[in-house]
Parts: structure tokens; C-alpha cells; sequence
């Protein structure tokens, strides 16, 4: 065979590789993220004619599903309205809009095909099926939680959030937020409705809740003990600025768990600038902070829990311009998300180990096989076991006799702390209760965090600390 042919043979493969290899990518390789692209007309012409899987609670009851309209098409229906929107989102498919779990299980809610067997399936003009998604969401703890912020709110209307997770496993109980909206009309607006997901885009102040993990950060470096004794008078210069406690209460001499007990900031902050900023930033980022939280949810619907500058932009971690001390009480530009605050509750819960936070059990083929079942996974072992045991104890007596006595179950051992932030106009008294717990301490099945945002002068112990001992109640009360 003479050259010319042979090298006339040679480009023709070349070529024809090309093809195959260009071919194939969409086709094969990067048929999901074509899918998945939302600019895709194509793909959202397809996906009228899908019957999405539907959106399951706990207990059977349907938070989205799929019904007939005009032309052979499908839209989204959901029957829970407003109680479920913020964790479940919703689907605008003609318009190429999703959010919540809609987006984020979007592929198994489809039915998408991935690999060859797009391919095939494509071939032979089969339809896709959507998957049902069935979720770890309590509807019976998520009303209780709902009717408890709307009762709360005294400034304007009701906004604020209850997170409640299992801390065994991570699994989302309860992911309330107010003002919710109605899922079946996203586009809706109003002072009484909004998208926007405060149980994991919103930044608060935590207040004294954050002493939790300065507690966590003291014991567990091995720097002080529940007994270690620190003078908790008031005022005390923190980065060269007085701050006082609480109606500037002067206690003298204390331990560390009477200073948790009646939320000490005096005694806190010291705690806070003795342990250090790298080993304080150390233990943050174990629990979660300076990263979004690894929750089946939609990226760009989470916030990630750090301090900020006054000039609104975030500290790099471990930055020599954080006021660790009052970092240390929950201040000093720190801004947190409900579901962050849950996660610091759960890890103590659970012996020190933090789980990874999911929204999702399973997904569920039409068949009614289990195609994917979402196991409990690690995020971090934050603390010893040790150590968390005597912070869970430290936060019983916040229950039991100090600043958290309104969360106090009966017969069960509930482990708390408050947090009281100030905002707004200064001397103008609005404040942002916090309620971080976990119960039964013996047997830890429920961790929350609570807030309410913009309250006239309340406190977490009177105001934040009630809700949750009524969401852990009906919780427990369930099994859960």
C-alpha cells in the first residue's frame, strides 16, 4: 500500500474519532450536566412531558408531586403550601426555575439516565420515569415549629427559624423558616413572603449561644476544666475596649460552669482570648465554619457561618484583625446560620462526632424499589467523647437553673444554652433570641437550634428557649 493512501486512511480514522469522541460527550460522558443545564430549551421542553417523582415527609404525606395539564404536559403541585416550601422549593419548569430539593434531587425527581443507558433509552423512544424522593422532614414538629415563630414575632412580621436534626445520624427533622412562601406561586410577593431560606442563607448574630463551642474549644485543648475558676467582674478591657455582662452583673470568682449557667460574658471572653485565635479558629472550622454546610440542598442557598469585618467583608480564619474574645461570646462580627448552630448542638449530643446534615432518606423508583438509600455519614469528630459529655452536662444547668429553665421538660433532661443578641440601632433594645439543646442528655434522639429575628427587648431563655421545648417535645413524643 503505497504512502499517500496509507496516510489518506490515517486521517480518515483520525477524523472519524473525533466525531465519535465529539458525539459522545453530550450523548455519554456530559449527558447529565446537558441535562441539567438550565438554558437548555430543549431539555425543558422534555421535561413537561416527565411525571417528576414526588417529594415524600416522614410519615407518607406528600409534600410535592405532579400533575396533568393542557398539551400532554405535567406541572408541580404542593399540597402542604407554605409549611414546606423552604426545605422542598419548587419547580417552574417552562421557565427553567428551580430551587430547595427540587433542584437538588432534580436528577432522581426526573428520572434522569446517565452513561450508555441515556443513550439506549434515547434509541428506543422510552419515557423517563421520575424517582419519588422520600425525605427525613417531621410534618407534625414542622406546624408546631411554624405556629411557634408566627406567635413569637413582636416587630413587624414573623421572621426567624427552627432547625431540628438527629444527632445520631444527621438526618433534618424540622427546617422551618419564616416568612415562607406558597410553593404552587413562587413568584408571589409581600411583607409576609419571601424565598429566601433563613434556616440556611440567613447571617445572625449567635449571642451567647457560640459559648457552647468556646466551652468545647477550653476543655477539649485541654486549657481549662468545667472547674477551672475565672473571675467573672464587669467590666473587663477585651482588645483593648471594655464589655460588661448582662446589666453589668459583677459574680467575682467562678467556675466555668456556673459562667455557662448564668451566661458570664466577662468570663467567657477571657476563656475565649486564653485559648488562643488559631485554636479557637480550629475548632470552628471542625464544626463547620468558614464552609457551607454539606446538606443535600442547593449550593447557592447555603451560608457559610464566620466572622466578618465591619466593612461586611468575611475574616480570612484565623485573622490577627478577629476579636477572638468576643468572637469567643458570640460577637465581634460573627454571623451564623439555625442550621450551623443545630449542628454545634448535635455534635456535643453525639459524643463529639459531627454528622453529615441530610434532607433526604431515599430515593424510590416506580416499582417501588430502593434505588438509593442515604446513609448516616461523618462530617468531623470535633471533640473527645470527654469532652463532650462535660459540656452536655455544663448545659443541663443551664436548663435546670440558669438563663434556660423554659426549655425544661418533664422527666426528660434537656441540655440547652441562650443566647441574647443586640441589633439594629444601638439603645434602640432590639434583640435576636437564640435557643441551642439537645435532649434526653441520657440518650440524646433531638438537637435544635432556635431563632427569632427583630424582637423588642426578648430574650433567648423567654422567648427562643419555649419553642424549642415544644418542637423537642412533640419530637420525642413521636419517637424521633
Amino acid at each position: 500500500m503505497s504512502g499517500p493512501i496509507i496516510r489518506l486512511f490515517g486521517l480518515i480514522v483520525v477524523l472519524f474519532a473525533l466525531l465519535i469522541g465529539w458525539t459522545s460527550r453530550w450523548t455519554v460522558f456530559e449527558a447529565s450536566s446537558l441535562n441539567n443545564n438550565q438554558l437548555n430549551r430543549r431539555t425543558l421542553i422534555d421535561e413537561q412531558r416527565i411525571k417528576r417523582g414526588q417529594i415524600i415527609a416522614d410519615d407518607g404525606t406528600v409534600l410535592a408531586r405532579s400533575v396533568p395539564a393542557s398539551g400532554q404536559i405535567w406541572t408541580r403541585f404542593y399540597p402542604t403550601r407554605s409549611l414546606f416550601a423552604q426545605p422542598v422549593g419548587y419547580a417552574i419548569v417552562e421557565f427553567g426555575r428551580s430551587a430547595g430539593l427540587e433542584r437538588s434531587r432534580g436528577p432522581e425527581l426526573r428520572g434522569l439516565q446517565t452513561g450508555l443507558g441515556s443513550v439506549f433509552g434515547q434509541l428506543g423512544g422510552s419515557q423517563r420515569v421520575g424517582d419519588d424522593v422520600d425525605t427525613t422532614l417531621d410534618p407534625k414538629a414542622q406546624q408546631v415549629a411554624t405556629a411557634q415563630l408566627q406567635s413569637a414575632s413582636q416587630i413587624g412580621s414573623p421572621k426567624g427559624s427552627v432547625v431540628a436534626l438527629n444527632p445520631r445520624t444527621g438526618a433534618v427533622l424540622v427546617m422551618a423558616a419564616l416568612p415562607s412562601y406558597d410553593d404552587n406561586r413562587p413568584d408571589a410577593t409581600g411583607p409576609t413572603t419571601s424565598t429566601f431560606n433563613r434556616s440556611t442563607q440567613a447571617g445572625y448574630p449567635p449571642g451567647s449561644t457560640f459559648k457552647v463551642l468556646t466551652a468545647v474549644a477550653a476543655i477539649d485543648s485541654g486549657k481549662f476544666t468545667p472547674s477551672s475558676t475565672v473571675n467573672g467582674n464587669s467590666p473587663v478591657t477585651i482588645s483593648g475596649v471594655p464589655l460588661s455582662n448582662d446589666g453589668n452583673q459583677s459574680f467575682g470568682t467562678i467556675d466555668l460552669t456556673t459562667a455557662l449557667t448564668f451566661s458570664v460574658n466577662t468570663v467567657w471572653a477571657q476563656v475565649a482570648e486564653t485559648v488562643g485565635r488559631q485554636t479557637m479558629t480550629d475548632y470552628m472550622r471542625r464544626f463547620g465554619f468558614y464552609s457551607k454546610p454539606p446538606l443535600d440542598y442547593p449550593p447557592d442557598e447555603l451560608n457559610a457561618s464566620r466572622p466578618y469585618a465591619p466593612n461586611g467583608r468575611p475574616y480570612a480564619p484565623g485573622s490577627p484583625n478577629e476579636d477572638i474574645g468576643r468572637i469567643g461570646i458570640g460577637q465581634g462580627g460573627l454571623q451564623v446560620t439555625p442550621l450551623q448552630m443545630a449542628m454545634v448542638a448535635s455534635a456535643v449530643a453525639n459524643n463529639g462526632k459531627l454528622m453529615v446534615p441530610h434532607l433526604t432518606s431515599r430515593v424510590v423508583d416506580q416499582d417501588g424499589r430502593t434505588v438509593q438509600t442515604i446513609k448516616p455519614s461523618t462530617y468531623a469528630q470535633v471533640m473527645k467523647p470527654s469532652t463532650a459529655q462535660a459540656v452536655g452536662q455544663m448545659m443541663t444547668h443551664v436548663v435546670q437553673e440558669g438563663t434556660g429553665t423554659a426549655a425544661a421538660l418533664t422527666g426528660i433532661t434537656v441540655a440547652g444554652k441562650t443566647g441574647t443578641a443586640s441589633v439594629g440601632v444601638a439603645g434602640a433594645n432590639v434583640t435576636q433570641p437564640w435557643f441551642i439543646a439537645f435532649a434526653p442528655v441520657q440518650n440524646p434522639q433531638v438537637a435544635i437550634a432556635v431563632t427569632v429575628e427583630r424582637t423588642q427587648g426578648g430574650f433567648g431563655g423567654t422567648v427562643a428557649a419555649p419553642i424549642a421545648k415544644a418542637v423537642m417535645q412533640t419530637l420525642l413524643a413521636e419517637g424521633k
